[in-house]
């Protein structure tokens, strides 16, 4: 027969106070940039019309996406500002970016109509940096929530507290959309978007971008004088 399991306990005020040493930190990044809303409003609603048009909306899947349009010259200054931020997230979390170079592999509308959702999912095949850049977010709309992406805390995880307090014991992180908000994450994150229960759907930006080796052109050598 087994020994029953010894129950310990300990007083908070008797034991010694640690040093806690967080490592291995998971980011992600949120700015306002509504001055980018008309340009990128303009292109999304070009490209959601084509969709509209082509296709029903799908009854158990409520939602539009449109094809890539990171090269079109009227949204240049939001993709240079989104593959800027990107190469400065990386090289400020410690990647040796100098002689790199961030590449769009995916830049896209997404319009989620009500009861619409997105199941939690990473981006593969290159994609290092992914981000979104909301439109339109009307009340009770979804929100884009951020899973824990530590497969061992997941496997053996403890009940937390209270899931309304953002802690080391979080399963999950959401942020609550508005017009103009932008963020970026790494794109090995698990993302999702919770169930959109407004009668107006929800827009969104949704942006994936990789990292190539920098192209350095060299120098022509002189004329030689014969």
């Amino acid at each position: 027969m087994s020994k029953p399991k010894k129950k310990i306990t300990a007083d908070p005020a008797k034991l010694p106070e640690l040093q806690a040493a967080y490592h291995f930190p998971t980011a992600m990044y949120v700015v306002d940039r509504p001055d980018f809303l008309d340009a990128v409003n303009i292109v999304s609603e070009e490209h959601l019309a084509i969709v509209r048009k082509e296709n029903e909306l799908h009854e158990i899947y409520p939602v539009y996406m449109t094809n890539n349009y990171f090269t079109d010259e009227r949204v240049k200054d939001f993709t240079e500002f989104v593959g800027m931020n990107a190469w400065n997230i990386l090289n400020e979390q410690g990647y040796a970016m100098q002689d790199k170079a961030m590449t769009f592999t995916e830049m896209w509308t997404q319009e989620h109509h009500k009861h619409s959702s997105m199941v939690s999912h990473v981006h593969g095949f290159g994609s290092q940096i992914t981000g979104f850049y909301f439109l339109d977010t009307p009340e009770d709309c979804s929100r884009v929530v951020f899973h824990d992406p530590r497969a061992g805390k997941v496997q053996i995880d403890l009940p937390e507290q209270d899931v309304n307090n953002a802690t080391a014991a979080s399963r999950m992180i959401n942020f609550t959309p508005r017009p103009g908000m932008l963020i970026f994450a790494n794109a090995w994150l698990a993302h999702s978007f919770t169930r959109h229960s407004a009668d107006k759907p929800i827009k969104f930006v949704h942006f994936n971008l990789g990292v190539q080796q920098a192209v350095q052109s060299c120098p022509m050598p002189a004329a030689e004088v014969v």
